[in-house]
């Protein structure tokens, strides 16, 4: 599992000068997340989240819930 929590500009000039923006990952009790699962900035995931293992967390999952895939999406609400 990785999770992230820098974004680096786009533009190249802006990262060529180590600017970049740090947004938090918010992660609920009881969450379980698979192997090799990325969690992105920003993201935020509900208590008693299931995350499937290698996917890819673009946007915050709500709670109970399973999601997989990339980008991850809500197969099953518990």
């Amino acid at each position: 599992m990785r999770i992230y929590t820098t974004n680096h500009p786009l533009d190249p000039e802006e990262r060529a000068k180590g600017k970049a923006t740090v947004r938090p990952v918010r992660i609920g009790s009881k969450v379980w997340i698979g192997g090799g699962a990325v969690i992105l900035p920003g993201v935020e995931i509900g208590e008693g989240t299931t995350i499937g293992a290698g996917s890819v967390v673009t946007r915050s999952i709500p709670a109970r819930c399973v999601a997989v895939g990339n980008p991850a999406k809500v197969i099953k609400r518990l």
